[in-house]
């Protein structure tokens, strides 16, 4: 069976259609009323739970009418996940590296002339690409890890909406790139309450600390007004609920075994916040991308598929 084909029965096998199910508690999420599904229906968000990582992701792209929906033949493909910190998976400091995988084969099998990969990590970045699981696992798939470790890998640019951020150094990459999925890991974080699609794009720029210093949070409802992700993709499989960003061993993280997805990254942080346990009005980088008109938080007036694997 070649790859494709596997995808095809994997995701047949899968899918569970209406999305109608009750999830049980998490956070206020996956409790609320489902939309009813139907044929051809444009989701505002896409929730799963109950799967593996790539098997979550296999039923969730399928609900958007498949990878083909976001990627044409010859694309250039840029998946931007969490890959900050040398910890392995089980540790929920970075994206899950089977969710990775499978978005690499997904978007090869759509037709992408190249997918690559990279973040701007914050422990060594070739220990981080190594310990991760990611290097390894998305050269195997055929996709390409880039660095990030140096200036001269990024080019300056205008933040359009900034009120704090008005330029920032952006990796060539992501600006070479026909398509843009972020593909961040939902976990704690001790400047930013949580870490989520907006928080993650810290890692395509060069000078993170300026955030730091001059309102981290503006920083980061501005930056998203830059180059808005064609998906993201919220892995909430290994979620870190203290002890952010690294985390400090498995007993900082829960097994919440479930993932967002959204053309809409304040929408999807907005279900990351509710699944990690608050409001998204909490989060002020949330409140203040909406605001700011980049998206939309009030997830009780969007269309949203729930689906329930197993």
């Amino acid at each position: 069976m070649d790859r494709r084909d596997f995808l095809k029965k994997t995701l047949s096998g899968t899918i569970v259609a209406g999305a109608t199910l009750a999830f049980g508690k998490v956070g206020g999420f996956w409790n609320a009323a489902a939309d009813a599904a139907e044929s051809g229906k444009t989701w505002d968000l896409v929730a799963v739970r109950g799967g593996g990582p790539d098997a979550m992701f296999d039923s969730a792209i399928s609900a958007y009418g498949g990878m083909r929906t976001f990627v044409s033949r010859g694309s250039k493909v840029v998946v931007k996940p969490n890959i900050g910190w040398d910890v392995p998976p089980e540790r929920g400091g970075n994206t899950n590296p089977k969710l990775v995988t499978r978005i690499v084969e997904h978007c090869l099998d759509a037709g992408a002339s190249e997918v690559t990969v990279f973040d701007h990590s914050c422990d060594s970045w070739r220990q981080c690409y190594l310990n991760s699981g990611i290097g390894e696992a998305v050269e195997k798939a055929g996709g390409k890890m880039v660095s990030a470790d140096s200036k001269g890998y990024y080019r300056e640019v205008s933040v359009p909406k900034g009120k704090r951020l008005n330029k920032a150094l952006v990796h060539q990459a992501l600006l070479d790139a026909d398509v843009f999925f972020n593909v961040p890991v939902l976990k704690d974080h001790s400047s930013s309450m949580l870490t989520a699609s907006m928080k993650n794009l810290m890692g395509v720029v060069w000078d993170r600390w300026y955030w730091h210093r001059n309102d981290l949070h503006q920083c980061i409802a501005d930056f998203s007004s830059f180059r808005r992700p064609d998906l993201t993709i919220v892995d909430a499989y290994n979620v870190m609920k203290r002890n952010g960003p690294r985390g400090v061993s498995v007993n900082d993280v829960v097994n919440m075994k479930a993932q967002v997805l959204s053309t809409d990254f304040v929408a999807a942080d907005a279900a990351a916040a509710k699944l990690y346990g608050v409001e998204p009005s909490d989060v002020r980088h949330i409140r203040l991308a909406a605001e700011m008109g980049l998206g939309r938080m009030d997830l009780q007036n969007l269309s949203i598929n729930r689906i329930k694997l197993g």
